[in-house]
């Protein structure tokens, strides 16, 4: 079976993991308990004494027109003007909402800066509105200072007030009056009235308390939220928290009151002086109306133009008239000198004229119609006869006259047609001259029109104007329009049980973690099998607690007195654990040596090193070993109380006193397989005993009689002892206690066995405590018993 040894670990790890914290907390159980208790119990304590809040809500609609139109009806016009236009920020109403000015008038209008308040089971409970039986006056007081007093209403409406406090200062005296009357107080006059709900009959105990009135404003201020629902949206949201959801709702109503109020107010001031504006202007329109007036007028008659418009289109007519009429004359012109070039053509001689000459002459008309006729009789004889028949002649004659005549007709209707042509060109360009002339005249006339149609227009808007803002001014809309009513639900928001229960079950879960890993992190003890891994001291095994006393502030748990736990057919865990100490006992001892003296000591007293002592030669006493225990720790002799404290012992045969050893060996029991040399009297010098040469030659002669010989030495830091029985010793196991032994001191230890101060050291780790998890005995232990068990065979 191998020995286990501590190597020294590469890269220590001091620092508690989570797992071994979990065990910790497991095994400090009960003060997770009483944390919960405290805990819960404060909450319940809060929760009972904290007058529960609740919240009320309210939603309202500014009214926004995105058109830039004005905010009053009566008034939207003046938009065409860029004038008026308040197109609504929804933050700036907002932020009107929230202003202090709006709140004072709210707490001003319900007397909020006075609060009642009468006992509750837990707390004084706030009375408000139809609960509040009488409400108390203070004539005079300055509104900037605080003021309490409690007011006892009896059945008979006496009123007795005491109590008094004026900015904090505790005022001596009482007043006592009847309702509806002014009673003096150390704090100035009172004047308690009834209320609504007052019924004669019942006593009431009041606490009145006057808060000055910024410091209402800016308590109430505190609990307004006002928020916008959507960005897009001109919906607003306000939320009021108080104790008293009557007093929440009547903040909320008065609140959207006195904005619609003072928006009314805001709205007739820019009214007012609207109307202001308009009449001024009216005044200077009519005058400039007037000079408008008289301009037109003056032109009109200077240029006779009594209308524009029909002046330019007469001479439009007569223009087209004159052009009309020379286009016919030329026409006419044109036909006759046609006729006459025709007449003079010989070719033409005797051919007949055109009937439809075009020219709009009757005499010529009936001279061609006869030339045409004689022309078709000449025609006709020379188609019967010849043209030399005298008839012939004699009407050839006649044709030729006739076509004299007719040319000079013609000659005289062209002389004709031209003058008329000239006349009817010269009065063309006259209406055309005075066509020319009109657009000058049109525009001068058209610019002074449109200054008098646009001051006309502009004067009857603004009558028109004026009456619709004297209109305005009786009723102006509000800008807003509520769309949920102020209310809520009974349910208090404030405080949350749920989330206070839950804070107060974390906190007294997380407090005791919290404390047992700062204690465990903070302690400098050791703690178990893992603060020895770094030394390179062989470990023989470790020993857990195997009882225990009523818990104290030091983690040292001291054994019984003489406590016997080895027993010969038990499987218990301390009794296997010192059987694997046993089993690597036996594993490190010489074979070849006759007998093995093994001393037992420690670092600092209380380490267990007689509890060791005796029960390990108890465990090594079942399988037959003859043992022998000697109580060399000379100035305390605990081993000594396991054989009763016998007078007579080593001290005794080492001073001389006692000549034969076997006067002193002692059994602690008839059946005990353990002889015990007790310490007997206490020397004044140990260490001149120890030194003494009958030591060693005892020694020397015990070692033929038995298989062991443990020797129970003093710590090693306290006196020399150690290092002088050291010398008759062939093996050292060294106690280091669980929760006893500073870790510092392990570098000592360690130093100890490197420069081989005391022989054969080991290590026995006493005290492991079976709950401490990470430290304790379920996790250095398990694997010490496991190791050494797994190994074990039942051996008596």
């Amino acid at each position: 079976m191998a020995i286990q040894k501590n190597v020294p670990a590469q890269n220590p790890q001091d620092f508690i993991r989570i797992q071994d914290l979990f065990y910790l907390c497991l095994n400090k159980w009960h003060w997770f308990v009483l944390s919960l208790a405290v805990c819960l119990g404060a909450a319940v304590w809060y929760l009972l004494t904290t007058p529960p809040v609740y919240t009320r809500t309210a939603s309202i609609l500014i009214k926004d027109d995105s058109k830039g139109k004005s905010t009053s009806g009566m008034m939207e016009d003046f938009a065409d003007f860029g004038m008026f236009s308040t197109n609504t920020n929804v933050n700036n109403e907002m932020g009107t909402l929230q202003s202090p000015d709006l709140m004072r008038e709210v707490v001003s209008r319900l007397d909020l800066n006075m609060d009642y308040y009468t006992d509750g089971r837990f707390h004084r409970q706030t009375v408000y509105g139809e609960r509040l039986p009488v409400k108390a006056i203070l004539v005079d007081f300055p509104a900037s200072q605080a003021a309490a007093f409690t007011m006892q209403l009896s059945k008979d409406g006496k009123v007795t007030l005491s109590d008094f406090k004026r900015d904090g200062e505790d005022m001596d005296g009482t007043a006592t009056g009847i309702l509806n009357d002014t009673i003096s107080s150390p704090i100035g006059k009172i004047m308690i009235r009834p209320a609504s709900s007052y019924e004669q009959g019942e006593e009431t105990l009041l606490y009145v308390s006057h808060i000055p009135m910024q410091s209402a404003v800016t308590a109430y201020s505190t609990n307004l939220g006002v928020s916008q629902n959507d960005e897009k949206s001109n919906i607003i949201a306000l939320t009021f928290q108080d104790v008293s959801t009557q007093r929440a709702e009547d903040v909320l109503n008065t609140l959207i009151a006195v904005y619609n109020e003072n928006w009314v107010k805001d709205k007739n001031q820019i009214a007012v002086s609207t109307s202001m504006f308009i009449n001024d202007r009216l005044g200077v329109i009519e005058g400039e109306l007037g000079h408008v007036d008289d301009d037109i007028s003056s032109y009109k008659s200077e240029h006779l133009l009594p209308d524009v418009q029909a002046a330019a289109s007469m001479y439009m007519a007569q223009a087209s008239e004159a052009n009309a009429s020379i286009k016919e004359l030329n026409n006419q012109a044109y036909m006759a000198r046609y006729i006459r070039n025709y007449l003079t053509d010989e070719t033409n001689k005797f051919r007949l004229l055109p009937a439809s000459s075009g020219i709009e002459n009757a005499s010529i008309s009936t001279q061609i119609s006869e030339y045409n006729n004689q022309l078709l009789e000449r025609n006709s004889l020379v188609s019967h006869s010849s043209v030399k028949n005298p008839l012939v002649k004699e009407m050839d004659a006649s044709l030729q006259a006739l076509r004299s005549a007719l040319i000079t007709s013609i000659d005289n209707q062209l002389v004709a047609l031209n003058a008329q042509i000239k006349s009817q060109q010269n009065y063309s360009g006259q209406v055309t001259s005075q066509i020319a002339s009109n657009p000058n005249q049109a525009k001068y006339l058209l610019s002074v029109e449109r200054q008098q149609k646009v001051k006309e227009s502009l004067y009857l808007y603004l009558l028109q104007k004026r009456e619709e803002n004297e209109l305005s001014q009786a009723f102006t809309a509000y800008n807003t329009r509520i769309i949920t009513m102020p209310g809520g639900s009974m349910i208090p928001t404030a405080p949350v049980k749920k989330n206070i229960l839950l804070v107060a079950f974390a906190l007294g879960l997380l407090i005791p973690v919290v404390i047992i890993f700062m204690m465990e992190n903070m302690n400098t003890v050791v703690r178990g099998r893992k603060d020895l891994e770094n030394l390179a001291i062989p470990f023989v095994g470790e020993i857990p607690l195997g009882f225990r006393k009523k818990k104290k502030f030091s983690r040292q748990t001291p054994e019984k007195e003489c406590a016997v736990v080895v027993k010969e057919k038990s499987r218990n865990v301390i009794n296997e654990a010192f059987r694997v100490v046993r089993t690597n006992l036996e594993f490190m001892q010489n074979k070849e040596s006759e007998s093995h003296v093994i001393m037992i000591t420690s670092a600092n007293p209380g380490s267990g090193k007689t509890f060791i002592t005796f029960n390990l030669a108890a465990s090594l006493g079942i399988k037959g070993k003859r043992l022998l225990a000697i109580d060399l720790d000379l100035r305390k002799g605990s081993l000594s109380k396991y054989a009763g404290s016998p007078k007579k012992g080593i001290s005794d045969y080492l001073a001389g006193d006692v000549k034969k050893i076997e006067e002193i060996i002692v059994r602690p029991t008839e059946d005990a397989k353990l002889e015990i040399i007790p310490m007997g009297t206490m020397p004044p010098n140990p260490t001149e005993l120890l030194f003494s040469e009958r030591l060693e030659q005892l020694i020397a002669g015990l070692r033929k009689e038995y298989d062991y010989i443990f020797i129970d030495c003093p710590p090693v830091e306290i006196v020399a002892d150690a290092a002088i029985i050291n010398k008759l010793a062939d093996m050292t196991l060294f106690i280091v206690r669980a929760g006893l032994l500073d870790r510092s001191m392990l570098p000592e230890i360690e130093k100890f066995y490197t420069d081989k101060k005391y022989k054969n050291m080991s290590l026995i780790l006493n005290g492991t405590d079976g709950g401490s998890g990470r430290y304790g005995y379920k996790y250095g232990y398990k694997y010490g018993y496991h190791y050494g068990y797994a190994g074990y065979t039942k051996e008596e």
